[in-house]
């Protein structure tokens, strides 16, 4: 778990300077992950791994289309959610998501913008759910948008909470 935390701090670094996380940084913690549950339990422990990261990939996967995730941060919460417990997974993605929802809205709040954000979201809802159809959410450019945020630094911080014990 030491070298996912390297990994992750790395990852951050990468997401805050350059707002992306370079694939191979995310193969490798794959790959360390396939390795060290290889490691423990053989053969298995890949497949183990595997349906525990490709799930969760899957799951934000939409979100990563309508533009509201990049896809670095749904690869890394993917190959995060590998190493941990599967009965850990839902957690540490509500972790996650609840710390990212947090920074969003003290940038919101302090850019005078969580109006403005609210009212596109809202224009946003009203547009999919009468056209029935899921569209690119507007206005979004990566991390840069008034409340977007890097989803890094929420993961990293999500597992150290899960090294201490928080859950």
């Amino acid at each position: 778990m030491a070298a996912l935390c390297v990994l992750l701090t790395a990852a951050c670094a990468y997401d805050y300077r350059d707002k992306r996380i370079p694939n191979y940084l995310i193969v490798m913690t794959a790959a360390l992950g396939a390795a060290w549950h290889f490691w423990d339990t053989g053969p298995p422990g890949i497949l183990v791994y595997l349906g525990r990261a490709v799930p969760v990939m899957a799951l934000f996967y939409p979100f990563f289309k309508i533009g509201s995730f990049g896809a670095g941060d749904v690869k890394l919460l993917g190959v995060t959610a590998g190493y941990l417990p599967f009965e850990k997974t839902l957690i540490f993605l509500f972790y996650s998501l609840l710390i990212a929802a947090v920074i969003s809205l003290v940038k919101m709040l302090k850019r005078k913008a969580f109006g403005a954000c609210m009212e596109r979201l809202k224009l946003y809802m009203a547009d999919v759910i009468g056209s029935g159809v899921l569209k690119p959410y507007p206005g979004r450019k990566g991390a840069e948008s008034l409340g977007g945020i890097c989803l890094s630094g929420p993961v990293l911080v999500s597992v150290l909470l899960y090294l201490g014990g928080v859950y």
